[in-house]
């Protein structure tokens, strides 16, 4: 065993089973490597470098803030930046009334959304609802919390360290909800009403849910009006809808929110955290709607949470002004015709035997492959010049498959290139090919 892979073996973190890379420099979305590779980063990251790296407006911001004060408590020192920030988020996704919680990360920001909706709910003399439901497709972070309510079954707990917990209802996806007569469709959000009821309106804060799937199953995108259904049934029950876009927001699918594709879908509170910080920050942004957020300074509520040391942090704030001068500056009709592009592009492979779907919307994609063929096309992809993420999780057994989820900044020619590094590679593993 070499140094490196001895030294590397102690870095707790998270590998793969094929080698990393040695990257000296990286340019929007490009990783140049140690050995004179250039490899296109199909995935964004871990689907968080929305804006490209190396962002001059990003560095312009944070070099700002860092000469002015590169720490200061939002609770001592009046968070100028950070009311900035809060203005500009809320109208960039079109909610500009929202009162904003800014944390570190994605799972605090799950967290402390559900504290906030347990929060309101006993303000509004429901003292006993505390229950967050979710989806048996859902991933929602990494604590032992969020962990314990997701229905990601390759993380989930073990059951003796899951606090009781678990998902509620079906997502309304084929590989978790399959009807053998039809398709799933708006009618699926019936079991969210049925699991309300089984546990008692009366006991249910919230229902927390992805809009449109992540990495757990791959990209799905519920059906037409279900997530109006699921609006209605919950405001019929007094229940908070609980938006989880820590993947989704900013643009990802190709609109601000992924709520925006369907009418009516506006939740009650929502997570933003991966397309906000861009990979430059960790930072989770959570907006509370104008209508309920009064009550967190009702006299009946209950201290807000504790957030963190670092949250609401001045850099951090900075760093997130510069991902929204760059999404501002983006032209927003070619960005969504170079997504819808890049899904024609895509839904070419399915003539490929080992090609099993290929869904998604915006700059979110999954391609669904025939079993054990995850690694090797990641392989084959990468000696292509290519980066993807891996998804598994959906159904049994578990759906494996690539996250083509490209950075916002890409051109026509990053994602002709991409689109053809992946074709070449998915030709080389098919057996017909």
């Amino acid at each position: 065993m070499d140094r490196y892979v001895a030294r590397r073996n102690r870095l707790l973190t998270s590998s793969r089973p094929l080698p990393d890379f040695d990257v000296v420099a990286a340019s929007g979305p490009w990783l140049h490597c140690a050995d004179g590779r250039k490899l296109f980063d199909g995935s964004s990251g871990l689907i968080c470098v929305n804006v490209g790296q190396g962002s001059p407006a990003v560095f312009s911001r944070i070099e700002e803030q860092f000469h002015s004060a590169s720490f200061a408590g939002a609770a001592v020192v009046r968070p100028h930046v950070q009311m900035e920030l809060m203005d500009r988020l809320c109208h960039a996704v079109g909610r500009p009334q929202d009162s904003v919680a800014l944390v570190t990360c994605g799972t605090l920001g799950v967290e402390v959304a559900v504290q906030l909706a347990r929060n309101i709910a006993r303000v509004r003399g429901e003292k006993r609802r505390g229950d967050i439901l979710t989806s048996n497709l859902s991933y929602h972070g990494m604590s032992a919390l969020t962990l314990a309510l997701g229905g990601n079954g390759a993380r989930r707990p073990r059951p003796e360290d899951a606090f009781g917990l678990g998902p509620a209802f079906p997502a309304p996806y084929p590989p978790v909800h399959d009807h053998a007569e039809r398709a799933c469709d708006a009618s699926c959000a019936d079991e969210v009403a049925k699991a309300i009821d089984t546990r008692g309106a009366q006991n249910v804060a919230a229902v927390l849910l992805e809009p449109v799937n992540g990495t757990t199953g791959g990209a799905y995108v519920p059906p037409d009006g279900y997530l109006r259904r699921v609006s209605q049934i919950c405001r019929e029950r007094n229940v908070l809808v609980i938006h989880d876009e820590v993947l989704t927001g900013l643009w990802r699918t190709g609109t601000p929110l992924a709520s925006n594709h369907w009418d009516g879908a506006e939740p009650d509170l929502c997570i933003l955290s991966k397309g906000l910080g861009a990979g430059y920050t960790s930072v989770a942004a959570v907006l509370v709607s104008a209508e309920i957020a009064p009550l967190l300074r009702h006299e009946d509520a209950d201290p807000l949470p504790a957030m963190g040391t670092m949250a609401a942090h001045p850099l951090q704030a900075a760093a997130c002004l510069g991902v929204l001068d760059e999404l501002d500056s983006m032209d927003t009709d070619a960005f969504q015709a170079r997504g819808e592009r890049l899904g024609a592009l895509l839904r070419t492979l399915t003539d490929r035997s080992c090609v099993r779907d290929v869904r998604g919307l915006g700059h979110l994609y999954a391609v669904e492959l025939a079993p054990g063929l995850l690694w090797p096309l990641m392989e084959e992809a990468e000696k292509r010049g290519v980066f993807f993420y891996p998804f598994t999780g959906a159904g049994a057994p578990r759906s494996e498959g690539l996250v083509v989820a490209p950075p916002l900044i890409s051109t026509d020619e990053d994602i002709d290139f991409m689109a053809a590094a992946l074709r070449d590679a998915v030709t080389a593993l098919d057996p017909n090919g």
